[in-house]
């Protein structure tokens, strides 16, 4: 085994946010739309316009227009190919084709992000076995890389929080509850490994960012077990 320490996977800790999944999942609400993705998605082969326009009984202009939308939602992708499988001169001209898109579209509400605990666990896994780690040790350790590059993705803090869904209120002076835990079922379980892993993922985010707060762990009912509070020290180690 490589002596490198596991990564968090990029697709992972930069999960969309819930707004653009439920805009991505709102396009289906629209029949025609619906009919032509669900064709599309069945053939398991990219779709030209031409079949699956004949496919739902719609006009080539009508299918055209819908086929674009759900390429601009996410949901399908496009690309172009002769459909006569030739190339060279005869080859005849290439088509725009269509197939489901490789994006996951993942919506829960509240949001719960367990994809991104899965992979910060994942990766701990591997490093404690690579490196003879307590389990402990390799899941603060993953959790502060994974923090770090999601505030290396941009959008500051409260993109961060809004794209993980923590949901944060304003709990007074210099005081920000999160109101939502965005791993809630594996914290049931787990707690004191899954809240260990939240306080050190958003500890490593807020250092990455240079915002002058800390990431405490504050348990409460009803939302996240950490609180970030404008300057003080960090406390309530996991």
């Amino acid at each position: 085994m490589s002596d490198m320490p596991a990564q968090p996977d990029a697709a992972a800790v930069q999960a969309p946010g819930a707004e653009a999944d439920l805009g991505a999942l709102a396009a289906l609400g629209e029949p025609a739309r619906r009919a032509l993705y669900a064709y599309v998605t069945a053939q398991g082969r990219p779709v030209s316009r031409d079949e699956a326009a004949g496919a739902t009984g719609m006009r080539r202009a009508t299918a055209a227009f819908h086929l674009e939308r759900l390429v601009e939602d996410g949901l399908l992708e496009a690309g172009f190919a002769r459909l006569s499988g030739r190339t060279g001169p005869g080859a005849g001209r290439t088509a725009k084709l269509y197939s489901r898109a490789h994006r996951q579209i993942d919506v829960s509400l509240p949001p719960r992000r367990y994809a991104v605990a899965g992979d910060i666990l994942a990766c701990a896994v591997e490093e404690a076995q690579q490196r003879s780690l307590p389990v402990g040790q390799a899941v603060t350790q993953a959790a502060e890389r994974a923090g770090r590059q999601m505030a290396a993705g941009g959008g500051g803090l409260a993109g961060l929080l809004a794209r993980l869904g923590y949901e944060p209120r304003d709990a007074g002076p210099g005081e920000t509850q999160l109101t939502n835990c965005p791993f809630h079922e594996l914290t049931v379980r787990h707690r004191e490994l899954v809240c260990t892993l939240n306080l050190h993922l958003l500890r490593a985010a807020l250092a990455e960012l240079g915002v002058p707060a800390q990431a405490r762990l504050d348990p409460a009912e009803g939302r996240c077990c950490v609180t970030i509070t404008q300057g003080g020290t960090e406390s309530g180690h996991g």
